[in-house]
């Protein structure tokens, strides 16, 4: 049974989050802070979380920073009621993995859940390596070295998606449609960035590979000369 994490101060909103899912069949817990969802995360086995932004003390952004920084990979899914391009961004960019704008329908939040679940259980390659990076995909898990590489979520499907394809020239297109689900709902920029922060973790973990950009084209991942 998979575990969710509902980070949610509103009672009502809550506990409405809460039956929904364990009528789906899931096991919940529910907490109203971010300070008690950073412990849940600590204490481990949460498959998926959802979290609302506007928290008391530490907004939803921070959390799933915060959850980023220390190396857990479980995807998150931010409630919002800021429907901006910018504040979706700077969502993704704080690690989140997908959102949900308020008011929304439970059977759009419960879909995006099992997409998570099923993305982090899937791949027809459970472990990836090039040189010194190993990605395996049943732990979402990386390493240099044998030694803990920090991504998030989408930054390790993102490198994963690379790896599969080295020397292969990816579009912004293909990328958006493999790592985001969509090559529509997000703008080409958003792989732009995501490329940005590969490149600085692959270059500070001397990890031997690098992305280059083909011009008119896309990208590719090589080995470093």
């Amino acid at each position: 049974m998979s575990r969710i994490l509902v980070v949610e101060d509103d009672p009502r909103m809550g506990a409405l989050v809460e039956r929904g899912l364990r009528e789906d069949g899931y096991d919940v817990q529910l907490v109203d802070n971010g300070v008690d969802a950073l412990i849940a995360f600590t204490a481990g086995d949460v498959d998926v979380a959802v979290v609302d932004v506007m928290l008391p003390g530490m907004t939803g952004f921070e959390v799933c920073r915060r959850m980023r920084e220390s190396g857990s990979t479980v995807p998150v899914v931010l409630i919002t009621a800021r429907d901006a391009v910018e504040d979706r961004i700077f969502g993704l960019d704080s690690g989140a993995d997908d959102y949900v704008t308020k008011p929304f329908h439970f059977g759009e939040l419960s879909a995006r859940i099992r997409a998570q679940i099923r993305r982090r259980a899937s791949g027809p390659q459970p472990v990836v390596q090039i040189g010194a990076l190993r990605l395996d995909a049943l732990s979402v898990r990386a390493t240099v070295r044998d030694r803990p590489f920090a991504l998030s979520v989408k930054e390790f499907t993102l490198l994963r998606f690379f790896a599969v394809h080295q020397d292969e020239v990816l579009t912004r297109t293909e990328i958006l449609a493999e790592v985001w689900g969509s090559s529509e709902t997000f703008e080409p920029t958003l792989v732009d960035q995501y490329v940005s922060y590969l490149r600085k973790k692959l270059a500070l973990a001397d990890t031997g590979l690098r992305i280059t950009t083909v011009r008119g084209a896309g990208y590719r991942l090589e080995r470093a000369e």
